[in-house]
């Protein structure tokens, strides 16, 4: 019993040399492997952030590439260049890879079940960034649904601004699949215009009051030129079709200017413009 009690702190003290020895030996190896991994990690991240930033500001100041693309592709390569970092300083650790692979597949799939919505998202995201139905800055409508200016496509949603500067985030499946109404991509558009006026007033001289209008604002085109037709025989009007042609960004100035003009050059001339109007009339048996 007493040899043994006097081993034991001998022993004890191999123990000890082995662990610190272990200890060591790791923080020499492996610990200093993680230090550098955790700097190359935080350094090349930083690098990769700066370089996509500078490189997406020089590419959207010049006029060949488009914006949304631009976005688009810079988001795409800074994520893939930091999964391809984060892989490489994995293998630099020693860690086996194959095992990562199966987790990733298998979260992957799990994912994938779970975000099901998402998926078709991104799908029609993909098919927007490649059709292109649209881009930045265009004015669109959604059939049924909303309108607004195109601020942003990303990749499971495209950003609205609507007209009273409100912000409407549309799912890019509900996009890829729906009837979607472009206003800007034609560099004209038409703008129509219905009036109506009464049956005891002369309809030549209404048509020829709105030809004068339409020929005399300054942003009308010349070609093709106004249309100024009798349109329709209604119950209880005339109705007389204007249809001008305008560049794209003045169409709202030409639209309201007309129907401003116009009211006025009827009121001088006399036209009136009919409105629903109910006659009653009384009956009397006694």
């Amino acid at each position: 019993m007493n040899t043994l009690l006097e081993t034991n702190p001998l022993a004890n003290s191999e123990t000890m040399a082995s662990v610190t020895q272990t200890i060591i030996s790791w923080c020499l190896n492996t610990g200093i492997k993680v230090v550098i991994s955790i700097l190359i990690l935080l350094i090349s991240f930083r690098v990769i952030n700066t370089v996509t930033r500078k490189i997406q500001k020089k590419l959207a100041l010049n006029e060949k590439f488009d914006k949304t693309m631009v976005k688009t592709l810079a988001y795409i390569g800074k994520t893939a260049a930091k999964i391809v970092v984060v892989i490489c300083l994995i293998g630099y650790l020693g860690i086996d890879t194959s095992g990562l692979t199966a987790l990733v597949a298998s979260f992957g799939v799990a994912a994938g079940l779970a975000v099901n919505g998402a998926l078709s998202n991104f799908a029609g995201g993909v098919i927007i960034l490649f059709t292109r139905p649209f881009k930045v800055d265009d004015y669109i409508e959604v059939e049924g649904s909303v309108s607004g200016t195109v601020e942003d496509i990303q990749i499971v949603c495209t950003k609205l601004r609507t007209p009273d500067n409100k912000v409407i985030y549309v799912p890019n499946g509900t996009l890829s699949n729906s009837n979607i109404i472009n206003y800007s991509e034609k560099p004209t558009r038409r703008v129509d215009f219905n009036f109506a006026i009464s049956y005891d007033n002369d309809f030549e001289m209404a048509k020829a009051l709105v030809m004068v209008v339409c020929e005399s604002h300054t942003m009308v085109l010349k070609d093709p030129e106004p249309l100024v037709r009798v349109s329709e025989h209604g119950q209880s009007s005339v109705n007389i079709t204007a249809r001008v042609w305008v560049d794209n960004d003045n169409y709202w100035t030409v639209k309201y200017d007309i129907l401003e003009a116009v009211k006025a050059a009827f009121d001088e001339s006399g036209i009136t413009i009919p409105y629903n109007q109910l006659d009653v009339h009384v009956k009397n048996d006694k």
